[in-house]
């Protein structure tokens, strides 16, 4: 009789386990798909008035006013972070972003001649505040390293330049600031001269985690992510 009680009662706590873990997947299941949504799309262009992107001498021959100037990052400006994470065996994308952007873009004739972007890292939100507190700490250390800067390090040339809603394409080099360690990149972009008197320039960014010593933003046995991710921004510039 004893062993026949012992035995019900390990049958009872497997069966209690595994009720525990369906309820722990279940419940991550229906908040990621049911309540928390689908990630942000990814940043970048949709010009209503361009029938496609155009590419270095391939684009259409623009025209229009010169763009040389200072031009600054407004408002409506957004930089951020796209990571895989798979959470109790539930795949979803976290994305943290930032409108808090300072700097400027130089324009010289037809050309790039310098930009530099800078980020408070501690203004980048994602839609779990646990996640923002994992960010700010252990993973970025937003205390020791508050920001994150981007400075271009060739010129960029823009001739001809494209009419007015036109998305052209070009490739961007630069330095790379984060986490205290400074590294070359090389990305493409994508600009669009508005019919407002801005302009818009969108790209993307590889981070392998390892390269600025970032640690992988893993959390034991309960996410894990890949080893890296990407930086994604969609700047909306105005003369100054």
């Amino acid at each position: 009789m004893a062993r026949s009680r012992g035995r019900r009662w390990v049958l009872w706590l497997a069966g209690a386990a595994a009720a525990v873990v369906v309820l722990a997947v279940g419940g991550t299941f229906v908040y990621i798909h049911f309540i928390s949504g689908p990630a942000p799309a990814s940043l970048g262009l949709n010009s209503s008035s361009s029938p496609a992107a155009g590419s270095g001498s391939a684009s259409p021959a623009g025209g229009g006013s010169s763009v040389a100037g200072t031009w600054k990052p407004t408002a409506d400006s957004v930089v951020g972070y796209r990571v895989k994470e798979v959470l109790l065996g539930q795949h979803q994308t976290a994305v943290g972003r930032t409108s808090t952007i300072t700097g400027r873009l130089t324009i010289s004739g037809t050309r790039v001649t310098a930009g530099t972007f800078t980020v408070p890292m501690n203004t980048i939100k994602s839609d779990e505040s646990q996640r923002d507190v994992q960010f700010n700490g252990r993973i970025m250390d937003t205390a020791t390293y508050p920001t994150g800067t981007l400075t271009l390090t060739k010129p960029i040339t823009i001739a001809p330049l494209p009419a007015d809603g036109v998305i052209k394409k070009y490739t961007a080099s630069g330095n790379l600031t984060l986490h205290g360690h400074t590294r070359a990149v090389t990305f493409p972009l994508s600009a669009e001269r508005t019919t407002a008197g801005q302009i818009e320039i969108s790209g993307s960014i590889p981070i392998l985690f390892s390269n600025w010593d970032i640690p992988n933003p893993s959390f034991t046995g309960f996410v894990t992510t890949q080893n890296h991710g990407v930086l994604e921004f969609l700047l909306k510039l105005t003369r100054s």
